[in-house]
Formats: structure tokens, sequence, C-alpha cells
């Protein structure tokens, strides 16, 4: 149909940079960012403590059908693995799309520390993985991933800018 809504998910880089002033932004930020994205996306999400990255995540969940309250932060259990489905709208709407939220923070040896989990799964499969403290794991990340950067600007703002490609090696693109 000519006149249906065209997806959004031809380029995830096009809402980047931006910028929030609450976490109830930072949400739907991440709301809008889930229906860009692809079966098979891992997204990075690198910044300091506090800056938004569990925010950023939970809006993504939530857009993916996963219930915005039930997404915390996976610090302590390095994944947290939930049954999503894609929304009205994208090409695979209505199907099922596991959805992956990796914390890579308590890794302090590195890579090898992703052998509890089955990471090749969440980086290379047909779902959505988003990686907090990807700097942990980069030798392992997929080369051709989303690498979003959450800065503090002040007190209540924060700028999301983005990078295509795992971290040094990708190419920036804010």
């Amino acid at each position: 149909m000519e006149n249906s809504p065209k997806p959004e998910n031809q380029r995830p880089t096009a809402l980047f940079p931006a910028e929030t002033d609450s976490p109830e932004a930072t949400r739907a930020l991440g709301r809008r960012f889930a229906r860009q994205l692809a079966p098979g996306a891992v997204v990075a999400l690198s910044g300091d403590l506090g800056a938004g990255k569990t925010q950023l995540a939970k809006g993504v969940a939530g857009e993916l059908g996963v219930a915005e309250r039930s997404v915390r932060s996976p610090t302590f259990v390095i994944a947290r693995e939930y049954d999503g489905r894609w929304p009205a709208g994208h090409p695979a709407a209505g199907n099922a799309v596991p959805f992956v939220h990796l914390d890579a923070y308590r890794l302090s040896g590195g890579p090898e520390g992703l052998a509890s989990v089955d990471y090749e799964t969440y980086f290379f499969g047909e779902g959505v993985c988003l990686v907090e403290w990807p700097e942990h794991v980069e030798p392992v990340l997929p080369t051709d991933m989303l690498w979003l950067h959450l800065a503090h600007l002040s007190e209540k703002r924060r700028r999301v800018s983005v990078r295509v490609g795992a971290g040094e090696r990708g190419r920036e693109e804010t």
C-alpha cells in the first residue's frame, strides 16, 4: 500500500546524535530506536555509571513487548533474556524476538568471562542484544555492530552518539 507508514528500520543511526532530559525521555528514545533494529542486531551501550544505559535498554525492551518494569541491570548475572515480539510497523511485526540485555561490567578478566553465558547465540543469533560496558568484551564483539555512547551533559541531560562497528575500529557517525 502506498499510504502505509514506512517502517523505521532502514537506518538506525538516523536518530543520533540525540539528547534527553529525563529517564522517561531516554526510554522513549530507546523505543524509537527499537523500531529501527533488524533481527540479529547487537548494540553496545557505553558510558559512565548513571548515564542512562539501562534506561535506554528498558525503552528498547518495551517496544519489543517486554514490560519495561521487568528490565533490570544484569550486572550481577551477566545476562538477562526476555521473550519479545517485533512491534507493529516493523517488517517482522508480530514475530517472536529474543531480547538479551548483557552487562560486562564485572568481567574485569576480559571476554573469557563470557564463557558462562551463550554469547555466540546472543551476538550472532536472530534476536536483539544490548551490551552494557562493551569495552570489557570488545575483542569478541561483532565488528558490524552499533556502538552507542551515553554521556552526562548535566545532572539531567544526556547525549547519545553512535559509532558503526565495534570500539575503536568503528566509524564515528556523530
